[in-house]
């Protein structure tokens, strides 16, 4: 009897980590790894492109994490594959997922655990419980925005209930195999650097790999406003907005510190003034 091919994504955004998870499936012949996504956003669009049954996706990426992943999907209409979601926060991860019937592994994935996952896929394509499947992890992470990601498997595994926020209280900012958590209403302003985002906050300056229209789309707009292609401000720490004689204008935060708004975002920053 021939066996089923399970055509496979995997979502991670380490390189390392992508390239030996799928060294590893690779020695499954029933696995056919259709590609490699090292973002929230890739995996959106190639999850709707390739309609692969399985994905393996990590929690913690930029842009947007394996939760929103899943809201996007959802928000599109597209179909859920099955997901395996990968992740470091072994404290809370075994018991929220377990609670909610869905597989994971922990990084790093060791041989005999990723064995054991992908025969319970098996398991479940055999039986055609693949929709099932999907509607759990749909209602898992319907009411989650996941930007904390570590605090919503903290909740979850302990029962708690989680609100739902469709912007972020912290953002969650990556730096290797450290992530430091910034509370949203402590940052004052962010500017470009090239690839990177430099957070200005209360506590001090952190660089993040995310571009400035997904911050902008992250962050709740009451507070936050573009005010330039390379810039936002956070409303609340805006001191006054200067006009100059040349037609500029600039805004002059609590801390002195002066932001150029282009022309193309001067009525937007004056409206968010008003406010």
């Amino acid at each position: 009897m021939t066996k089923q091919v399970i055509k496979t994504l995997v979502v991670d955004d380490e390189p390392l980590a992508r390239r030996g998870l799928r060294a590893r499936l690779e020695r499954h012949d029933d696995i056919q790894v259709l590609a490699e996504c090292q973002n929230g956003l890739e995996a959106v669009s190639t999850i709707s492109q390739l309609r692969p049954d399985l994905v393996f996706l990590d929690i913690q990426m930029p842009g947007l994490n394996g939760f929103q992943v899943i809201h996007k999907l959802r928000e599109l209409n597209q179909p859920i594959p099955l997901v395996i979601f990968v992740t470091a926060y072994d404290s809370y991860a075994i018991k929220a997922f377990d609670v909610h019937a869905l597989d994971y592994l922990l990084k790093p994935a060791d041989d005999e655990r990723l064995r054991l996952a992908l025969d319970k896929v098996r398991e479940y394509f055999s039986t055609q419980h693949q929709d099932e499947q999907s509607r759990k992890l749909v209602n898992l992470v319907a009411e989650l925005t996941g930007d904390d990601c570590e605090e919503i498997l903290r909740k979850l595994a302990s029962g708690e209930p989680v609100e739902t926020n469709p912007y972020p209280e912290v953002l969650a900012i990556k730096d290797g195999s450290e992530v430091t958590r910034v509370n949203v209403q402590d940052i004052q302003w962010i500017d470009a650097a090239g690839d990177y985002m430099c957070v200005h906050a209360l506590d001090g300056m952190h660089i993040m790999r995310k571009t400035m229209k997904e911050l902008e789309q992250e962050l709740n707009p009451q507070w936050f406003v573009r005010v330039h292609r390379s810039a936002i401000a956070n409303i609340r720490f805006v001191k006054k907005l200067v006009s100059h004689i040349s037609g500029e204008y600039h805004l002059i935060l609590q801390n002195d510190t002066e932001l150029k708004v282009s022309r193309s975002h001067r009525d937007k920053v004056k409206a968010a003034m008003k406010m």
